[in-house]
């Protein structure tokens, strides 16, 4: 799939990705525009929306570096993600019509964990920061490790830089 350092967008190579974003080295950024959907009566953005749009961006990120959802679940024993911590720090409203980044990376895999941090982002202005803890489990909820070939696709992008 990709390799880290190299800003990828849409390829008519991988049709199946869509536009899942780029990656800016170990970063990977997704665009998201504020529709009318999005917002309360005042044109801002909905608090929880903002979890909506940094889970797009975990799954792009996933998806762009070769892990996908459907395979896992489909594997010998079916395994999913499932957010185990999740934090929201916000500090400027989006407002319809916005053109936002969602800044995704990962910091950490062990066992069954993998720690990331992302940023809701408008002309370079933090809107919002999110602190993950994500963990694989199987479908009645008992935690696995990351399988061998997951870990492999995800070790080349973890980043410990800010």
């Amino acid at each position: 799939m990709s390799e880290p350092g190299v800003t990828h967008a849409f390829d008519a190579a991988t049709p199946e990705l869509g536009f899942a974003g780029w990656f800016e080295d170990k970063v990977h950024v997704l665009p998201v525009r504020i529709y009318y959907e999005d917002t309360d009566m005042s044109g801002i953005v909905y608090h929880a929306n903002y979890l909506r749009y940094a889970e797009r961006g975990r799954s792009d990120f996933l998806r762009m570096a070769g892990v996908r959802h459907q395979a896992m679940l489909d594997g010998a024993e079916s395994l999913v993600w499932a957010l185990r911590r999740i934090t929201l720090d916000y500090h400027r409203p989006a407002r319809i019509d916005d053109l936002l980044q969602v800044r995704t990376r990962y910091t950490e895999m062990a066992g069954a964990r993998l720690t990331g941090e992302q940023q809701i982002m408008k002309d370079g202005v933090l809107l919002c920061a999110v602190h993950i803890e994500a963990a694989v489990i199987t479908l009645d909820g008992r935690p696995r490790r990351i399988p061998a070939d997951v870990r492999a696709k995800l070790e080349p992008y973890l980043s410990t830089a800010s």
